[in-house]
């Protein structure tokens, strides 16, 4: 399929796909499970800790995904840490691709919906890879990992996406972050509009529209 299989000794580049990589979740408005020096953990607000200058030690529950280096080669081989997308089942990202029935239907979600939906790019199952399902990268949730921690565990890389592949990635990832939220249906005069609201009643009309 679309994916190559580098040994261990290459170096971390875009594109790499890694197992395992550790995704935290918190949840602020709950508070955080703070260790105190007695070693007893207390449930503490958010608001009594974040202008602490040190380290608070806490609880935090670690949730092994799928995920995708998108930082850029120079900063994987010298920065600090590295940046990855992580990889989720495809109809988790794109509701459509779940109730897709026929087989028509999901390579038009596959193809052309992929030109206008910027935040998934689709990634193909592939058993050698660990996929056994369709997946996407979900440019929407980012984990940050130290460089040095990443390749410790190059052992995690799984695989990476091909040169044709990877060409189509970067240039996603560029269109997402510099992508314009707008309303699409402004230019429309109130004529227009009548008609447009009609699929969707509760967009909001501009002066000109009313």
């Amino acid at each position: 399929m679309i994916y190559e299989f580098p040994k261990e000794d290459k170096p971390i580049r875009q594109g790499d796909i890694f197992l395992g990589i550790p995704k935290v979740q918190i949840e602020l408005a709950t508070g955080l499970a703070v260790i105190e020096p007695s070693n007893d953990i207390i449930n503490t607000p958010w608001d009594a800790i974040w202008d602490k200058k040190e380290p608070t030690p806490t609880v935090l529950s670690v949730l092994p995904v799928p995920a995708i280096v998108v930082s850029q080669n120079c900063d994987t081989r010298w920065g600090e840490s590295i940046t990855l997308c992580e990889i989720k089942e495809f109809d988790q990202v794109e509701k459509n691709a779940a109730t897709a029935i026929k087989l028509s239907s999901m390579i038009s979600i596959i193809t052309q919906h992929a030109r206008w939906k910027l935040k998934w790019f689709y990634l193909p199952p592939d058993n050698k890879l660990g996929f056994d399902k369709r997946m996407a990268v979900d440019f929407l949730n980012t984990i940050r990992v130290l460089r040095d921690d990443l390749v410790m565990f190059i052992k995690l890389r799984k695989g990476c996406l091909k040169p044709v592949a990877n060409d189509h990635f970067r240039e996603r990832l560029a269109h997402f972050y510099r992508r314009y939220a707008y309303d699409e249906w402004y230019p429309l005069s109130k004529e227009e509009m009548d008609i447009y609201s009609k699929n969707d009643p509760t967009v909001s009309r501009y002066d000109w529209q009313k």
